[in-house]
């Protein structure tokens, strides 16, 4: 059994859709990140994203945990010419493509992005490759809030558009475990 401790990043204090955008991480609150490294398992490997805000928020708890390389398939999704915009700005630019890519994620990307099932496979790919280069091991993958997503998804089953209902926090930990085939949520959005 390979048990995937899913962390998101620490807070960027950016409005809009920062998904590629390289803005870095404010890991101010040493006690929240106290709590995290010492909810987290001692002996997990830790890999992260190779934005900036995911890898400020592993060196922050890698402590002695050993650190894979930087996984350019862990990364936020990429949202194209709206990188860097909030919705309201998004919404005037582009309001029934936008409606659709919330309202029903799946095929419709942004111009110049990704899909939801896209991201979703990239993700998946960047997790498969953990577990099978590294099975029955405790994993921490510090990510995003629609990477984390994805595989909320893909172990519950249920579609892209329940899986965008879950909150996701700043420095929370979602956990996911993988036996074989099989895929198992033990929880979502914990903060220590």
């Amino acid at each position: 059994m390979t048990r995937i401790w899913m962390v998101r990043h620490g807070p960027t204090h950016r409005d809009g859709l920062i998904g590629w955008t390289d803005a870095p991480a404010d890991l101010s609150d040493t006690a929240a990140i106290a709590r995290l490294d010492a909810y987290l398992p001692a002996d997990a490997m830790v890999i992260s994203s190779p934005l900036i805000r995911c890898v400020a928020t592993a060196d922050a708890i890698q402590n002695a945990r050993t650190r894979l390389p930087h996984d350019p398939d862990l990364r936020e999704f990429h949202f194209g010419t709206w990188e860097d915009r909030t919705f309201a700005q998004v919404s005037e630019t582009d309001p029934d493509l936008s409606r659709e890519y919330w309202s029903n994620p799946g095929d419709v990307a942004p111009p110049n992005g990704e899909s939801w099932n896209d991201g979703r496979a990239r993700v998946s790919r960047g997790i498969d490759r953990l577990i099978a280069n590294h099975p029955d091991k405790d994993i921490i993958v510090v990510a995003h809030f629609g990477a984390i997503l994805t595989q909320v998804q893909r172990a519950s089953n249920m579609t892209a558009k329940s899986a965008l209902a879950f909150k996701i926090d700043n420095l929370s930990v979602t956990q996911i475990e993988h036996m074989g085939s099989a895929w198992r949520v033990l929880g979502v959005n914990h903060t220590p």
